[in-house]
């Protein structure tokens, strides 16, 4: 079975400076037989991630949020994995990483410029737009 765990991370909130404190979220993958042994493979990785890596320093607590299963994925179509949506501007940079490994950890500073996501200083590229849509008349009542 493919499981995916989703988690949530808070590091430094014993910081007085809003700056200073952290949170964010992550996701892993595993090939595991159960459930149970996924999340041992889970545990394993961040625990190699906080001693190999900069990621989770300082004072930092991990909730796992969800534990996703799947015997297969969908050969004809993408299907959405999870989906944030956060009330609000945002003000704060943020470090992403992708796919980290014990060579690289791939991550990068993103930010927000003109209302525009900027990811190392760079303005990402618009992938698809949409205009407001206007209800019709049957879904207006």
């Amino acid at each position: 079975m493919i499981f995916v765990g989703l988690f949530t991370h808070v590091t430094n909130q014993e910081q007085t400076k809003e700056e200073d404190r952290r949170h964010g979220e992550f996701s892993l993958m595993a090939y595991a037989e159960t459930p149970e042994q996924a999340v041992q493979m889970f545990r394993k990785r961040i625990v190699e991630y906080r001693n190999d890596q900069q990621f989770f320093e300082g004072a930092c607590k991990i909730f796992l949020t969800q534990l996703l299963e799947f015997d297969r994925l969908p050969q004809n179509h993408a299907f959405m994995l999870n989906f944030k949506s956060v009330a609000g501007d945002p003000i704060m940079p943020f470090i992403s990483c992708t796919v980290p490994t014990d060579q690289n950890d791939y991550c990068s500073i993103h930010d927000w410029r003109d209302n525009q996501p900027a990811v190392d200083g760079k303005s990402e590229q618009l992938f698809v737009a949409f205009k407001e849509r206007l209800p019709s008349t049957e879904e207006a009542k």
